[in-house]
């Protein structure tokens, strides 16, 4: 009985213990830092809402379910947790001498809920009451305080994304992009844009590692997307850089390289897999050189000033989307994110079939 009796100690003291882990590495610690228990709470209830999911026969019907998932998924934390601590403490209170496990758990709900209507006989038991009140408590307001500056992060990346549809269009496009700065004689003051969402790129990448749910959170508008929105720009800064003959643009450079170590470490972060450094990039990017070369007559026939040698421009547009094609793409099937050209239309390396949208022209070629 003494060899069980601290068994069961060590037990719940060490499900206690890992219990606040989790809780101190969500949504405490400052950094990016993947919790296996915060993470088996999110994949359990998206295997849920993938049973509804399967009956929704348009988009907006699964962007209406899939606005819950991530605060339906932050919600279920804390009462996970309330529960391991329960447990934890319910096999403390019974190696410290209650008789029996029943009595243990209540004693242990008693304390965690601060109801007080089951305690301990011995000064051991009352401090361990206490001590279970008191993390219940901050289990509780961590989750409180927490909320706010999840939704104060996600506030802030969704204000430039609502931006880019004046920009950019909806969904947006690199194209439509490129067009309507050429229409308002705006290509010399990209430079803005670029710095913007650079400094765009490198707020994401903190909180949508260190606030994880955030990356699940979806737009107010079911068309909005932080990962198509980011892909737009990042195509438009690729192709301003390889195609359009206007001086040398360092932000837009700037701003892939922000744009793409955002996107990696996210993935990264969800253990989502990707190519990072193929050596191929016009054979490897899920562009075709039919779409690239109908984007280019667009742009032509709007009056773009484009380089005279496409041949090349062509193999230095895939060298800055090969940096960010394959994880772009992977965020998209994560998120399941609104169709929109070049990003959520395609799978890895393999256009989409019947996407329907304006850079999917059959007579490209």
């Amino acid at each position: 009985m003494i060899l069980a009796r601290i068994a069961a100690f060590l037990l719940g003291l060490v499900i206690t213990t890992l219990t606040l882990r989790s809780a101190i590495r969500t949504f405490v610690l400052p950094r990016s830092a993947p919790d296996p228990l915060t993470r088996v709470v999110f994949l359990s209830i998206r295997r849920l809402f993938n049973l509804r999911l399967g009956r929704a026969e348009t988009y907006l019907a699964r962007d209406g379910i899939l606005a819950f998932y991530a605060p339906v998924s932050l919600l279920a934390l804390l009462p996970t947790w309330l529960a391991l601590i329960l447990i934890g403490y319910m096999a403390i209170f019974w190696a410290s001498g209650i008789a029996s496990w029943r009595e243990a758990l209540t004693i242990s709900g008693s304390s965690l809920l601060t109801l007080g209507f089951a305690q301990g006989g011995t000064l051991f038991q009352t401090i361990l009451a206490f001590s279970e009140a008191t993390i219940g408590l901050i289990l509780v307001a961590l989750l409180i305080a927490y909320l706010p500056t999840m939704y104060s992060a996600f506030s802030r990346r969704e204000v430039p994304v609502s931006m880019l549809e004046v920009r950019a269009g909806n969904p947006p496009s690199a194209l439509e992009m490129l067009l309507r700065y050429q229409r308002i004689h705006g290509l010399d003051r990209l430079t803005e844009t670029w710095r913007t969402w650079e400094t765009w790129f490198a707020e994401i990448e903190e909180s949508h590692t260190s606030l994880a749910a955030l990356v699940f959170f979806r737009s107010p508008q079911p068309q909005h997307s932080w990962v198509t929105a980011a892909g737009a720009v990042l195509d438009a800064a690729s192709l301003t850089l390889s195609t359009v003959a206007i001086p040398w643009e360092a932000q837009a450079a700037l701003c892939i390289r922000a744009g793409f170590i955002a996107l990696r470490r996210i993935a990264d972060f969800f253990r989502v897999e990707y190519k990072a450094d193929p050596h191929y990039p016009e054979d490897t990017i899920s562009i075709t050189r039919e779409e690239y070369d109908w984007v280019c007559r667009q742009l032509a026939e709007a009056g773009v000033p484009l380089q005279p040698d496409l041949e090349q421009a062509w193999l230095d547009f895939a060298g800055w989307r090969v940096n960010y094609d394959t994880v772009l793409l992977a965020l998209c099937r994560l998120t399941m994110a609104p169709k929109a050209p070049w990003s959520s239309d395609r799978t890895p390396l393999q256009p989409a079939e019947g996407s329907g949208d304006e850079y999917r022209q059959p007579s490209a070629g």
